[in-house]
């Protein structure tokens, strides 16, 4: 009886991993730790800005004809939105040894890095496989230009998803928080200097002329930063490798004699669940299971799709709003005309506006951690919409240089919001699961990779409805103005719905 007992024992704690009676909180991670945990953040927000830079002006130079843009930025989101979940799901059930999230994220990131050297480098590639004057050098010009642009979007809006989940599974529920936090920080940061490097004149630099032209030399910065922020991130916190049915079905028949008390709690507590051991989904259950989920997890899924349709409404045509209303350039005039020259001085500023927005947004993460105990999420939540709904007005109303400078801080504010609150609700909804389930925060066909990887989805969606919508609005109303009014309009829009529709976990 006492070998059997001993026996059954060890293969319990081989199951679970330590004293039986004991907690499956994670422990409490260093500072550091998730420092280096938040620099993924930093490198693809780097990559990001160096795309918001340059990717305009390498598609002109290609020859990307006008009605062919609305493709390139519509076929990323369109694949984002309807295959995120299923990443999402595969990392849910990934059983390699390195971990669920960390194999998806290199993955990733390999493809982030192949996107930036086809659209970066597509003009150096021609040069050495083809005669560029001739059609069929422009026309492969033009088509490896787009895949670079759909491939880098499509691989770095998925792998924020995986990111977030790695936080979620390695973490408690204090490190989740601040971990957020340092992301939002980061990601902040990230712009900022991606920005700042992208405003530089590398074409007329010693490094610019050695490799050729600007676009060069900014694929070897960006990716020597983001291989180098990629690498720290994988290597902050380890993870616990995930065990498939078949060895836990064999450890389970191994185990003989009666139950110790408090095996099963344990067992049920750590990886052994029968909701944990589970196949893996197909397209046909996994919408099922998104459709299924809890009404308030949607609620904030909607809150999510509002915050950044109003936010990409107002940042992907920030620039041209510069360049037309605020300094009133014409950018189809002759590229030789005053009008011109005007508007490129506006896209100009624009851009470093757009580096204000940064700073703002990696400052306000910062001290979103002193707002939170007097005014809670809902509180964060409400005025990041409420500002910049307010400030977005005003621009619209009174488009002058400096006033529209001074007001893109309150954009930084609403990045912030969007990177930080709704995932802290989602692992306040966690955590309120697992309260409630005796450790069991995952419902059958749900994980947390789902439940982040849906969120994230709605960037898509927004995306999508930015691209549709906006271009028919422009062009009805005949100005870039509506940009800012309709983004203002959206954003008051979600402060009732931030309001009166999510649940807070008090």
């Amino acid at each position: 009886m006492d070998s059997s007992r001993g026996k059954e024992e060890s293969v319990l704690e081989s199951l679970a991993g330590g004293d039986p009676f004991g907690s499956v909180e994670p422990v409490k991670k260093s500072s550091g730790r998730l420092i280096m945990h938040s620099m993924a953040m930093l490198g693809r927000e780097f990559c990001y800005a160096v795309e918001a830079a340059f990717v305009t002006p390498v598609l002109l130079s290609v020859g990307l004809p006008k009605s062919l843009y609305s493709l390139v930025w519509l076929i990323s989101p369109i694949l984002g939105f309807v295959l995120q979940p299923v990443v999402g799901s595969a990392s849910d059930h990934c059983t390699s040894g390195w971990g669920k999230r960390r194999p998806y994220i290199l993955a990733l990131g390999f493809l982030m890095l192949l996107g930036m050297a086809l659209y970066l480098n597509g003009d150096m590639m021609l040069i050495l496989l083809l005669e560029p004057e001739r059609k069929e050098g422009l026309t492969w010009a033009i088509v490896i230009t787009m895949l670079g642009v759909v491939l880098f979007d499509f691989a770095a809006d998925f792998i924020d998803g995986p990111i977030k989940a790695y936080l979620f599974d390695v973490c408690c529920h204090q490190d989740k928080e601040k971990g957020l936090h340092y992301h939002a920080l980061f990601t902040g940061l990230g712009g900022a200097l991606g920005y700042l490097t992208g405003a530089m004149d590398w074409g007329n630099s010693v490094l610019g002329r050695f490799l050729g032209s600007e676009f060069q030399v900014m694929f070897i910065i960006a990716a020597l930063v983001f291989l180098i922020c990629l690498t720290v991130h994988l290597c902050s916190i380890p993870e616990a490798p995930l065990r498939d049915d078949n060895t836990e079905t064999k450890l389970l028949l191994k185990v003989d004699g009666s139950s110790k008390y408090g095996s099963i709690e344990r067992v049920n507590n750590g990886y052994l669940k029968p909701k944990y051991v589970q196949t893996r989904m197909t397209v046909k259950c996994l919408l099922k299971a998104l459709l299924s989920m809890p009404s308030h997890y949607r609620c904030l899924c909607v809150s999510h799709l509002i915050g950044w349709t109003a936010f990409l409404s107002n940042m992907l045509f920030f620039t041209d709003f510069m360049g037309q209303i605020v300094y009133h350039g014409n950018p189809y005039a002759p590229h030789n005309s005053t009008a011109y020259l005007t508007y490129e001085r506006g896209v100009e500023i624009g851009c470093w506006g757009m580096c204000i927005n940064a700073i703002s947004s990696s400052l306000y993460s910062y001290l979103q951690k002193a707002f939170l105990p007097y005014i809670g999420l809902k509180g964060l939540y409400f005025i990041g919409y409420l500002l910049f709904g307010i400030g977005t007005g005003f621009i619209g109303l009174f488009p002058k240089v400096y006033s529209t400078l001074a007001l893109c801080s309150l954009f930084g504010v609403m990045s912030s919001t969007l990177y930080t609150v709704p995932f802290n609700l989602i692992a306040e909804y966690h955590r309120e699961e697992e309260e409630q389930n005796g450790g069991e925060a995952e419902a059958p066909g749900r994980g947390k990779g789902i439940d982040c990887a849906a969120l994230t989805c709605m960037v898509q969606l927004a995306q999508i409805v930015v691209g549709v919508g906006l271009g028919f609005l422009v062009s009805a109303a005949g100005s870039v103005i509506v940009v800012v009014i309709c983004a203002s309009a959206v954003a008051l829009t979600g402060c009732c719905f931030v309001a009166c529709f999510v649940r807070y976990v008090e």
